[in-house]
C-alpha cells in the first residue's frame, strides 16, 4: 500500500502508532515498526535517562523506520531533544507546543518532522515552520485534545483544503473501515492511539487495558478544558473534575486537583479510581487485547474488504 506517508517515512503501511504517554515504550513501538507501520516512542512520560534507554532498545529491536513523539511543553524537553540529536533519531512527531521552536533545528539535522494540530490556525503555523507532514487530530481523540471540539470527519477535509502537505488523520481511528473513511476524506495515512494502548506490547498497566476494553459509548468525556483538555474514562477522579468545573473552579483550583503524577497513577500504576485514564472515543469498539502485529493485520484486512465492497458497487451516477 503506497501513499505519500509510506513514501515519506519509508514504511510498508500508512499506519502510525501514536506516541502515547505511559503506553508507548520500545516494546510497542518496535512491534508496530516490525509489522510495517511506524512506531513512535512516547517521550512525554519519560525522564531523559529513561528515554535514552528506550532509544537504545529501539535501535536493537528493529531495523525498520521508527520515531519519537515530543510534547514540546513537557519538562526537560531540551534534554530529550539533545538525546534525539545525539542518537540520530530520523523521525520526530511534535505536539503540544509551537512547531517553530525546534523544526528548523530538526530539519538541519536531516530529521523528518510531523506536527500534531487540531485546527486550521495551527496547521498554517506548522506549515510555515517547515514541517514535512501534519497530524490532524479530531475531538474523538484521547489524551491532549483541541478546545474547538472539531470532529475528525470535519477536521480532515478542512485541513486538506488548506494545505497540500502529507496529512495523517487521528482521533477515533482504530479499525480498517475508519482508516478507509479517513483516506476518503483526504488523509494520506492514519495515526492510531487507543487501539494500541490496549495491545499486548503496550506499557500501560493491565488494569488500564481492561478498563479500555470494558468502555462503552459515552464512557469517556473531554475534561479539564480550561487547563489541559484531555479525554478521560469516567471514574472517581474524572467525576471530581466535572464537579469542580460545574461550580466554576479556577484553572489554579483544577491544577491543584490534578496534582502531579495523576496520569502515571492511572495508566501506568493501575489506579482505576483516582488515576487519570486518558483514552479516545474509539475505545467503545475495542473488546480485546491483541499483539500489535495482529491489530495491524486486522485493520488492513478490513480496509481491503470494505474498499472492495465499494469498488464493486459500480457507477452510482446512472
Amino acid at each position: 500500500m503506497q501513499t505519500r506517508i509510506t513514501d515519506l517515512f519509508g514504511i510498508r503501511y500508512p499506519i502510525v502508532q501514536a506516541g502515547m504517554i505511559w503506553c508507548s515504550g520500545w516494546k510497542l513501538a518496535s512491534a508496530v515498526s516490525n509489522a510495517g507501520g511506524l512506531g513512535l516512542l512516547g517521550a512525554g512520560s519519560m525522564r531523559p535517562a529513561v528515554f535514552e534507554e528506550h532509544v537504545h532498545k529501539m535501535q536493537r529491536a528493529t531495523d525498520k523506520p521508527w520515531g519519537v513523539n515530543l510534547p514540546l511543553l513537557y519538562p526537560q524537553m531540551d534534554e530529550i531533544i539533545d538525546i534525539v540529536m545525539r542518537e540520530k533519531v530520523k523521525i520526530v512527531f511534535t505536539s503540544a507546543g509551537n512547531p517553530k521552536t525546534y523544526t528548523g533545528k530538526f530539519k538541519e539535522a536531516g530529521i523528518t518532522v510531523a506536527h500534531v494540530i487540531a485546527n486550521s490556525k495551527f496547521a498554517a503555523k506548522a506549515e510555515q515552520a517547515g514541517v514535512d507532514a501534519l497530524v490532524a487530530e479530531g475531538f474523538e481523540a484521547g489524551g491532549h485534545n483541541g478546545i474547538e471540539e472539531t470532529t475528525t470527519m470535519t477536521l480532515i477535509p478542512l485541513i486538506r483544503r488548506l494545505t497540500q502537505l502529507p496529512l495523517i488523520a487521528a482521533g477515533g481511528i482504530g479499525t480498517g473501515s475508519q482508516m478507509l473513511a479517513a483516506m476518503a476524506l483526504g488523509a494520506d495515512g492514519v495515526q492510531v492511539g487507543s487501539r494500541f494502548a490496549a495491545s499486548a506490547e503496550s506499557s500501560a498497566h493491565e488494569i488500564f487495558k481492561q478498563k479500555i476494553i470494558e468502555t462503552t459509548d459515552g464512557a469517556t468525556k473531554l475534561s479539564l478544558k480550561s487547563v489541559v483538555p484531555v479525554r478521560l474514562i469516567r471514574n472517581k477522579f474524572q467525576q471530581a473534575t466535572e464537579a469542580f468545573e460545574a461550580r466554576g473552579a479556577t484553572p489554579d483550583e483544577l491544577r491543584q486537583l490534578l496534582g502531579r503524577g495523576r496520569a502515571r497513577l492511572g495508566m501506568f500504576e493501575g489506579d482505576a479510581d483516582e488515576g487519570e485514564l486518558e483514552i479516545g472515543q474509539v475505545s467503545a469498539l475495542i473488546d480485546s487485547i491483541l499483539p500489535a502485529a495482529e491489530i495491524l493485520r486486522e485493520m488492513l484486512e478490513e480496509y481491503e474488504q470494505i474498499k472492495s465492497k465499494f469498488c464493486n458497487l459500480g457507477d452510482m451516477s446512472t
